[in-house]
């Protein structure tokens, strides 16, 4: 009978593209992949570091493998893992602590399933993080997140990931054309290109600093695929996203005009404390720049409150300089302490209540923004992919400039593409619309 093997994802996208690779790798060992919440013999828990919530989630996690089979082998990856493998091991249930560079090769760990009395460890140096492992992830039937970098080269003050995943290295192209073109034979209508620093594409691609690609050189290539009806750029760093990318995003065939684009703070003053590799000005022409481009564009933003010594003055600068810029929503983090990271040495520690009230209003100036950018989408035509799930009887899709819709639940509307008018905003924020034609368009 064969084995079963039981997989939990916290953190990005780029987790899931891996937890994914990881699994195909329990595949080929013949294991059967179930879920979480049955009975396995092997679960596989992939950690994330950058919120705090993630590091105690985890133990909940363990305890609810445990309650499925007691005797389940527990094994720990991803982030957490390689920072703070120990803390890791020591968690009652916990078998077996796998860093970056061994994750993908945790069958070659389960020789034996035995219960460890404590968490045996194998994490590398992250210097020896220098070598990369493409992988890709079907959430479901309708899109796949496809990994094309990992690592970071850059030393902002806050960020342990540089820590967890090592330097910045790229997949090569041929291998990214690869994957796509296996997604697409899959009848997966959208991918969503994922990595920890992705418009720092090229570097590291054959295993030293040599570039031979830049990320345009990928976005170019990835374009002239056939069967991917939509390319999205999951998130990238303001001086990496270059004129020329969103030129040409704004005339191709498949890249869809969404950008996701981290700001972090609106200050100049708490920008050079994180030591960002911009200022506010170098923000607001990438945003001028892609609604010149493409006056429809979704455009996304990722901000933290509460960093060391970010004052009310700070806090308004960010909430002003926000309003007024031309954007579509918001992720909004709360700053948490990370040890090792220079920001949690820094003086002038924001309270967490200040933190938290920071964070409350910036979720609803999301929420507004969200709103205003759905309403100067009403009236017009918009292609929706609908997706798998029956959520309260009513199915959910995306346009391509990502507002959300929905409808009365009907299977066969899952999976396919089709030209619709978006009408009104329902009550709870989601668009409504009429089909333009019955025709399916994919």
């Amino acid at each position: 009978m064969s084995k079963k093997v039981a997989f939990y994802t916290l953190g990005c996208k780029l987790n899931f593209s891996e937890t994914s690779t990881i699994a195909r790798g329990f595949e080929k060992e013949e294991f059967e992949r179930v879920d979480f919440s049955e009975e396995a013999d092997v679960y596989v828990i992939n950690t994330c570091s950058v919120t705090e919530n993630a590091d105690k989630r985890f133990k909940t996690i363990v305890k609810q493998a445990q309650k499925s089979n007691p005797d389940a082998f527990v094994a720990a990856v991803g982030c957490y893992a390689q920072l703070k493998p120990e803390e890791l091991a020591e968690v009652d249930g916990v078998d077996l602590v796998l860093g970056a560079t061994e994750k993908f090769k945790i069958t070659d760990y389960l020789n034996d399933l035995t219960k460890n009395d404590r968490g045996e460890v194998h994490s590398c140096e992250i210097e020896d993080a220098d070598f990369y492992v493409g992988s890709y992830a079907i959430g479901d039937r309708t899109r796949a997140f496809l990994k094309v970098q990992d690592g970071c080269d850059y030393k902002c003050t806050y960020c342990t990931i540089p820590l967890a995943r090592g330097i910045s290295r790229s997949d090569t192209l041929d291998n990214v054309l690869n994957n796509a073109r296996e997604i697409a034979s899959q009848d997966i209508k959208e991918i969503v290109l994922t990595g920890v620093n992705i418009g720092d594409y090229g570097k590291g691609e054959f295993g030293n600093k040599k570039h031979e690609h830049t990320f345009l050189d990928l976005v170019k290539a990835l374009d002239t695929i056939d069967g991917i009806h939509r390319l999205r750029i999951s998130s990238i760093e303001p001086n990496l996203l270059k004129n020329e990318t969103i030129d040409f995003v704004a005339q191709s065939n498949s890249f869809v005009p969404h950008f996701h684009v981290p700001l972090q703070s609106g200050s100049d003053e708490i920008l050079k404390k994180m030591r960002r590799r911009y200022l506010s000005n170098l923000y607001v022409d990438r945003v001028k720049r892609i609604k010149e481009a493409m006056p429809n564009a979704c455009i996304g933003v990722d901000v933290i409150v509460g960093f060391p010594g970010e004052t009310d003055e700070h806090f308004l600068e960010t909430y002003h300089f926000l309003n007024e810029l031309d954007i579509s929503y918001l992720h909004v983090f709360t700053y948490s302490e990370r040890d090792n990271t220079v920001a949690a040495e820094m003086d002038e520690v924001v309270p967490k209540k200040v933190r938290s009230k920071r964070s409350k209003m910036l979720r609803g100036l999301s929420a507004k923004k969200r709103r205003a950018f759905y309403e100067s989408q009403l009236g017009s035509v918009r292609t929706v992919l609908f997706e798998g799930e029956n959520k309260k009887g009513y199915i959910h899709g995306f346009t391509e400039n990502y507002v959300k819709v929905k409808a009365p639940w009907d299977p066969s509307l899952v999976n396919t593409l089709h030209q619709v008018e978006l009408k009104d905003i329902d009550a709870d924020g989601l668009v409504r619309f009429e089909f333009v034609s019955s025709k399916i368009m994919a």
